[in-house]
């Protein structure tokens, strides 16, 4: 993005608080008009990709993602996305692929390691997966969407007494967590049948 360019700023600045607010569909529209300004702007499809994942509209977030890679084959955040997008489809192999690419243009990021730790569990990369959560964790360690990734590993490796704490440790933190309470139920009705 060309840092001197006020449009450019201010109109992904105000894009991305429309997004914040779950406005998706106005986020969209701005960053149409950016792609019109500066079609080359990695950002703008970042942003696009971004906002379109979140509408589940999949075919369209990984266009604007792949043409973000293609302007700037460094740009971690889009690697990142197309990784998440991938894991959405259960396409583990190419999660995998894009999230270490993540992670290797920006280490050390709690949301990365999470969604390629998650990857590799579901690849049956399962120590591995499980070994990057709890790093993602040490990160950041009351993060709701690690923990729950977390207790899912710990609970599908039997390993219920972990499970356990990685739930009520969200329910703790965020009584609201519609995913930890789910988890927990179903860990117990998993711990009574055996």
């Amino acid at each position: 993005m060309n840092q001197q360019d006020p449009f450019l700023q201010q109109t992904l600045e105000k894009a991305e608080c429309l997004k914040l607010d779950g406005a998706f569909e106005e986020a969209i529209e701005l960053l149409q008009q950016i792609i019109l300004h500066d079609p080359l702007c990695v950002e703008t499809y970042e942003e696009l990709g971004d906002n379109y994942l979140s509408l589940r509209e999949l075919a369209k977030s990984r266009k604007a993602l792949e043409y973000a890679v293609k302007i700037n084959p460094d740009s971690a955040n889009a690697h990142y996305l197309l990784g998440f997008l991938h894991s959405l489809e259960h396409r583990w192999g190419k999660s995998v692929i894009c999230l270490q690419r993540a992670d290797e243009l920006f280490p050390n990021n709690a949301e990365i390691l999470r969604c390629l730790g998650w990857s590799l569990y579901n690849e049956n990369r399962k120590g591995q997966g499980v070994s990057l959560l709890e790093r993602s964790q040490m990160l950041k360690p009351t993060d709701p969407n690690i923990l729950c990734d977390l207790g899912v590993c710990y609970m599908n490796n039997s390993d219920f007494m972990k499970a356990e704490n990685a739930f009520q440790k969200v329910i703790q933190l965020h009584p609201d967590s519609d995913q930890a309470r789910e988890c927990s139920g179903f860990l117990k009705m998993l711990k009574q049948v055996q």
